[in-house]
């Protein structure tokens, strides 16, 4: 059984394809996320560590409007949610990860809903040194860090749900003009695709309300969340 590309002994098909459309929309909510970190918190990532990992380089060379406390609180924070993501997936055997991951994916859930609440009231431009925008930095970061620590364990080709660049070179690498076969094309245009619309929902949503964008990506991590619980219901009825 191997309906796209990865199987677990214990899922039906049902249940693997509801994983893939779950991570899609769960990419989704990461161009949300760092949308409202990257705009409104003081050009901070907390959801692509890669590109904070930038940003502090940038910080520490004195750039001016960045911030060392800022990205460091992104970092440290992402790492102790993939601790806590990696502690729940290492109880799982290969024929259970799917249902650990789902374990993991409400703890991401609880974190977005903390980062949401916080959120109300804030305002993009407030960027001194005040409780609300770190906390807001370090709720978003673990429930990323969480989630990411289950995909990584998945291991679902070109569906990381945060990091692009070798989805993008994929499709590249592996065109038909590359002498390739476009394997997982759909997938791969399709996890893209996700970034860039969350993305952009986010910067359109915050002009309104950060609260609101982060309510937003809440509810469609609760949506995808409850469709792979739903899928792993059934299966276990069969």
């Amino acid at each position: 059984m191997c309906l796209v590309g990865w199987s677990f002994m214990t899922s039906s098909p049902a249940a693997e394809k509801t994983m893939v459309y779950a991570l899609l929309g769960m990419t989704i909510v990461s161009g949300l996320v760092d949308a409202v970190s990257f705009l409104s918190l003081g050009r901070v990532f907390t959801a692509n560590m890669t590109g904070n990992v930038v940003i502090l380089a940038f910080a520490t060379a004195r750039v001016s409007g960045l911030s060392i406390a800022r990205s460091s609180m992104a970092l440290l924070s992402f790492l102790v949610g993939a601790i806590l993501g990696g502690r729940i997936m290492a109880r799982a055997n290969a024929e259970a990860q799917i249902q650990f991951a789902a374990q993991a994916f409400l703890l991401e859930i609880a974190f977005l809903l903390a980062a949401s609440l916080c959120a109300i009231g804030y305002r993009g431009h407030v960027l001194e040194d005040s409780f609300q925008p770190f906390a807001l930095i370090a709720l978003m970061a673990l429930a990323m860090g969480t989630r990411n620590a289950a995909v990584r364990k998945l291991a679902i080709p070109d569906l990381t749900t945060t990091v692009l660049t070798l989805t993008i070179t994929g499709i590249a690498a592996d065109s038909s003009i590359a002498n390739g076969n476009n394997p997982r094309l759909a997938r791969r245009v399709g996890s893209v695709a996700a970034m860039f619309l969350g993305a952009a929902l986010g910067a359109v949503i915050i002009h309104y309300s950060i609260s609101a964008a982060l309510w937003l990506g809440t509810a469609i991590s609760a949506l995808c969340s409850a469709a792979l619980f739903r899928s792993l219901r059934a299966s276990d009825s069969l």
